[in-house]
C-alpha cells in the first residue's frame, strides 16, 4: 500500500448550532457502504479518526460535552451534537446519549476510538439493538478479552504461552497470602478488569501484600467497578512487546508486526516504537503467529493489539499479558512504516469488506517512534496540569508523501486544559530510516513543538531519549522508575533575553497601571510619568543603555538579565505580531503576569520583578532554608479525599501515607513531610482545593532535628510517591 501523509489539522467546518452543528458534507463518494460515522470519543482520536473520514469521502459525526463545546474535533467534524455535561459519566460514557445522537444524527456507523466505550461488550450490544454498526470487534471478543483472568484462561487453550500466576477472585486475604507465597515473590497484583497499568503494584515481600491489595481493589473498584485481583509472576527487567494484528469477518487474522512500548512510568506507557530493537525477523514471526492464534480463538474482526511481556536478557521467549480489543494510542508508528492507514481498514471490516492485505505482502519500512505529550509537571513528581494554551504550535513535516514528523494533536491555541478528562494532550511522531534518525528527528520534532500556558513534558521526554540506554535500545518497563526525579533546567541565556525584551518593549500605555504592573514588574506611582513607568533605559540626548530586569523562575530562583529595548518594536499585547523575537523565541503572558518563553526548544516560566522584589524574594528563600520544615499538608490539585490512612492524632512517621486524593483520574497519596502526631483536617468524600490544608503533623519534643533531616529528604515533593491512575477513559 502507498504511504499516507496525515495533516495535523484540518480546516474547521461549520457554526455552532446546540444541539447539532452541521456542515457542507463530503464531495467525495463514500467508501466502504458508511455515509455517515459518528466518532464516540473527543481529543486527538477524534481528530485523527475524521480526517481518515474525510479523506475517504465519509460525513463525520463529533459528539461532545459541554467542556468541549468549543473543542478542535467538534468544528472538524461535519455534523456535531452536544451528549451531556463535562463529567465523562454523564456524556462520553452515557449509551443512551450517544446512541440518540448517532440516531439524530443519521449515522450508520459508531466509531468508538480508545478509552471511554472502546471496549464495552453493553455498548456493542446496544449498537446492535439499535441497528447501527459498531467499529470494533464482537461480543465474545470484548466479553472473554475485557478479564484478564478469563482471557490469559482462554489463550493458554490455543498454545499461547502466559505468565504463572493466580486468580484472586473469591479469595480471602488469607488465602491470597498463602497462594502468593506458594507461587513465591516478587508478584504482581492488578485488576482483573481493565488495563493501562490502572491499580498496578509490585509486591516483593509479604509484608508488602496487604496495602497492596488494598489500593489495587480501590483502583479497580473506582475504574472499573469490579475490584477483582489478578496476582502473576513478576518478570525482571521485562520488555513490553505488542503486536497489531488486523481480521476480516471471513477469518482472515494477519499481524503488521510488533510495537516497543517498554518505557512505561508506573505503568502508564511513555515512547513507543515500531518495529522493536530486539524482535529478529525469527521472533516477530513467532510471536505474530501467536497474537494471530489468540486473535482468531474469539473470532476477532477489525484491528486489535496483543501484549506481550519479554524478558530482557531472554528476548526470544514471551509471554501473553492482554489483548486490547480496540484502537491503542501508539497506532501511528505502525502506520508510518508499513503505509497502512489503520482507521480506514477498521471502516472497511466493520463494512464486510475482505482483507485486501495478506501476510506476505506486510512490509516494515525503516522505523518510527512516538511519544505521548501530557499536560503534567515532571517537577511536581508529573502531577497533571491545567489551563489556557496560550499558544500551541506543531514540528513541521519535511516530506509531504511521506511525513518524516507526524503530531496528532488534541488541542490547539485557545485551547482550556480542564481536569475532566485525560491529561494525553498531543502526540509526536517520527520516522526515520533507521532507529537513530528517527530518534534524531523526534528529538528535533519535540524541541519545535510550542505549549505555552501549560506545564508540560516535553523536556521530560527530550531527556530521556537522550539516555545511552534509550539511545542503545537497553530498555526495561522499569528504566523510568529508577531514574531521578525530574529536575528542569535553568532559564536559558536566550530565554531571559527574549522575556526581558518582551518586558521592555511592551507599550505600557496600551494597559492599565495593574496590567503593567503584572508585565512588567513595575507599578507606577499616582501622577508620574509614564516615561518613569516603562522602565526603558531612555537617556536623554544618548542612546538607551542596558537595564537589569530581574524574573523569578519556575523552581523559586531569582535570575536577572541586562536588556537594551528596541523601542521601535511592538509586542505580542499590541497585536503587531506573533510574540516572536528575532532569534526565534516566543514569548506569551498569562493573565496572572507569568511569562511563558519558549527558547532553544524548551519552555520555560518567568515571573517579572522589580529590584525590590527580587531582594524580598531571595531574603525569604533563606527564611526557608532555615526553618523547620512546615507542618501542613496541601492538596497537590483540586480533587476529592478518597481514603485516610491515620486516624486523628495518630503517631506517624516522616513517609507515612496520611490521606489520598483523586484528582485529574489519578489517585495522590499525600505522606508525612517528618515523625509527629497528626491533626486531620478533612474526610473521605470531601472535595479540596488546590492547597487547601489536608493535616497537620506536628514534631513531638526532641524530633527537631529528625524534622530537618526528613525535610532535606523529602523537600521538592508533594506527594513522595507518583500517582496510581484511576481513569476509566485511560489510553494505554
Amino acid at each position: 500500500m502507498a504511504s499516507i501523509p496525515f495533516p495535523e489539522s484540518v480546516a474547521p467546518v461549520g457554526e455552532a448550532v446546540a444541539p447539532v452543528r452541521e456542515s457542507v458534507a463530503p464531495a467525495a463518494e463514500p467508501v466502504g457502504g458508511f455515509d455517515t460515522v459518528l466518532v464516540a470519543n473527543r481529543g486527538e482520536i477524534a481528530r485523527r479518526v475524521i480526517r481518515t473520514l474525510r479523506r475517504l469521502g465519509i460525513r463525520s459525526v463529533a459528539v461532545y460535552s459541554d467542556a468541549d463545546a468549543d473543542a478542535p474535533h467538534v468544528r472538524e467534524a461535519d455534523l456535531a451534537a452536544r451528549i451531556g455535561p463535562a463529567a465523562a459519566s454523564r456524556s462520553y460514557l452515557d449509551i443512551d446519549a450517544v446512541l440518540a445522537a448517532a440516531r439524530e444524527t443519521g449515522a450508520q456507523a459508531i466509531h468508538p476510538g480508545y478509552g471511554f466505550l472502546s471496549e464495552n461488550a453493553a455498548f456493542a450490544r446496544a449498537c446492535a439493538d439499535a441497528g447501527i454498526v459498531f467499529i470494533g470487534p464482537g461480543e465474545r471478543a470484548l466479553d472473554v478479552m475485557a478479564d484478564k483472568i478469563r482471557a490469559k484462561a482462554h489463550v493458554a487453550a490455543h498454545d499461547v504461552p502466559t505468565v504463572p500466576g493466580f486468580s484472586a477472585k473469591g479469595m480471602s486475604d488469607a488465602e491470597i497470602a498463602v497462594a502468593a507465597s506458594e507461587a513465591g515473590y516478587p508478584l504482581l497484583v492488578k485488576p482483573s478488569a481493565g488495563g493501562g497499568g490502572k491499580g498496578m503494584q509490585i509486591v516483593r515481600a509479604p509484608g508488602e501484600l496487604t496495602e497492596a491489595l488494598a489500593t489495587a481493589r480501590r483502583v479497580a473498584a473506582a475504574a472499573f467497578g469490579d475490584d477483582t485481583l489478578l496476582l502473576e509472576r513478576l518478570i525482571e527487567r521485562p520488555r513490553h512487546i505488542e503486536v497489531q494484528v488486523l481480521a476480516d469477518t471471513y477469518g482472515t487474522v494477519i499481524h503488521l508486526g510488533e510495537r516497543e512500548c517498554t518505557l512505561q512510568r508506573r505503568h502508564q506507557k511513555v515512547v513507543e516504537e515500531a518495529p522493536s530493537s530486539v524482535v529478529d525477523a525469527a521472533t516477530r514471526a513467532r510471536i505474530g503467529a501467536a497474537a494471530c492464534a489468540a486473535a482468531a480463538s474469539v473470532d476477532y474482526r477489525g484491528a486489535g493489539t496483543v501484549e506481550f511481556l519479554v524478558a530482557a536478557d531472554r528476548p526470544d521467549e514471551f509471554f501473553f499479558i492482554e489483548m486490547n480489543t480496540r484502537l491503542q494510542v501508539e497506532h501511528p508508528v505502525t502506520e508510518l512504516v508499513t503505509g497502512v492507514d489503520l482507521v480506514e481498514q477498521q471502516l472497511l471490516v466493520a463494512a464486510g469488506e475482505r482483507l485486501a492485505l495478506a501476510q506476505d505482502g506486510v512490509r516494515l519500512v525503516g522505523h518510527a517512534i512516538e511519544a505521548r505529550v501530557y499536560a503534567e509537571s515532571p517537577e511536581r513528581g508529573f502531577l497533571p496540569a491545567t489551563g489556557d494554551v496560550l499558544e500551541w504550535r506543531a514540528a513541521s513535516s519535511q516530506d509531504g508523501e511521506r511525513p518524516d514528523v507526524r503530531t496528532d494533536a488534541a488541542v490547539e491555541t485557545g485551547s482550556v486544559i480542564t481536569a475532566d478528562y485525560d491529561p494525553m494532550i498531543a502526540k509526536v511522531i517520527a520516522w526515520g530510516a533507521d532507529r537513530a534518525e528517527a530518534l534524531t528527528r523526534l528529538d528535533e520534532a519535540l524541541a519545535e513543538t510550542v505549549v505555552l500556558g501549560v506545564d508540560t513534558n516535553i523536556a521530560f521526554l527530550r531527556g530521556l531519549l537522550a539516555i545511552p540506554a534509550v539511545v542503545a535500545g537497553d530498555l526495561d518497563t522499569g528504566l523510568i522508575d529508577r531514574m531521578p526525579a525530574f529536575v528542569g533546567a535553568r532559564p536559558s541565556e536566550p530565554a531571559l533575553a527574549a522575556a526581558a525584551s518582551f518586558v521592555r518593549n511592551h507599550r505600557p500605555a496600551e494597559m492599565s497601571g495593574d496590567a503593567r504592573g503584572l508585565i512588567t514588574g513595575v507599578v507606577p506611582q499616582r501622577g508620574a510619568s509614564e516615561l518613569w513607568a516603562t522602565a526603558s533605559g531612555w537617556r536623554a540626548g544618548s542612546h538607551a543603555v542596558p537595564v537589569s530586569q530581574w524574573f523569578e523562575t519556575a523552581d523559586g530562583e531569582i535570575a536577572s538579565v541586562a536588556s537594551v529595548p528596541d523601542l521601535s518594536s511592538r509586542s505580542v499585547g499590541d497585536g503587531a505580531d506573533d510574540g516572536a523575537t528575532p532569534d526565534g523565541a516566543m514569548v506569551r503572558a498569562s493573565a496572572d503576569g507569568l511569562l511563558w518563553v519558549h527558547a532553544d526548544g524548551a519552555t520555560t516560566t518567568l515571573r517579572p520583578l522589580t529590584r525590590r522584589e527580587a531582594m524580598d524574594a531571595r531574603l525569604a528563600a533563606r527564611e526557608r532554608e532555615s526553618a523547620a520544615t512546615d507542618p501542613q499538608l496541601h492538596a497537590p490539585m483540586p480533587g476529592a479525599v478518597v481514603a485516610v490512612h491515620v486516624s486523628d492524632g495518630a503517631a506517624v512517621r516522616a513517609g507515612d501515607r496520611i490521606v489520598t486524593i483523586e484528582a485529574m483520574k489519578m489517585e495522590h497519596p499525600v505522606v508525612a513531610p517528618h515523625d509527629g502526631i497528626v491533626t486531620l483536617d478533612v474526610a473521605v468524600g470531601e472535595q479540596v482545593r488546590r492547597d487547601q490544608a489536608l493535616a497537620h503533623v506536628v514534631a513531638t519534643p526532641g524530633d527537631s532535628e529528625a524534622s530537618e533531616r526528613d525535610a532535606a529528604e523529602t523537600a521538592g515533593s508533594t506527594s513522595g510517591v507518583d500517582p496510581v491512575t484511576t481513569s476509566s477513559d485511560h489510553r494505554s
